[in-house]
């Protein structure tokens, strides 16, 4: 099973703005200071989900990691796919960074889900009801 990623997507209002970013078909480059430990395991088909306003609501396959530079001045470069997966929404309290998320605590993705055509706002408020 592969080891994901979850960041923050500071600065976002929607999904539909990452989807937006996404349209242009070429790999998007996200800079990081700190590089996984587990750089494998994320490589073996691993995603990064992204926080919008407290909640997970999508993910991009990551295609490669890399370090660059040394010492002080070192950086993290992830690489992912340009498509964006929408997934069933998760809330998820703000954190600095990024952290690691197993495939098992992983939200479903949508097309996996018969969520139909469910309004996000909607589709939120019911997942923290517990009634979905």
């Amino acid at each position: 099973m592969p080891l994901h990623m979850i960041k923050l997507c500071v600065g976002v209002s929607d999904v539909e703005w990452l989807e937006n970013r996404a349209r242009g078909g070429k790999p998007l480059i996200v800079h990081t200071r700190m590089t996984p430990k587990r750089v494998a395991e994320i490589e073996d088909g691993g995603s990064l989900y992204w926080v919008v306003k407290g909640t997970v609501v999508c993910r991009q396959p990551i295609l490669d990691i890399a370090t660059l530079g040394e010492g002080k001045a070192s950086r993290c470069e992830i690489t992912l796919e340009p498509r964006v997966i929408r997934t069933a929404p998760l809330a998820r309290r703000p954190f600095q960074g990024w952290r690691y998320l197993e495939s098992k605590d992983a939200p479903t993705d949508l097309d996996t889900l018969d969520a139909g055509e469910a309004p996000e706002d909607l589709v939120r408020q019911l997942r923290e009801l517990g009634a979905w």
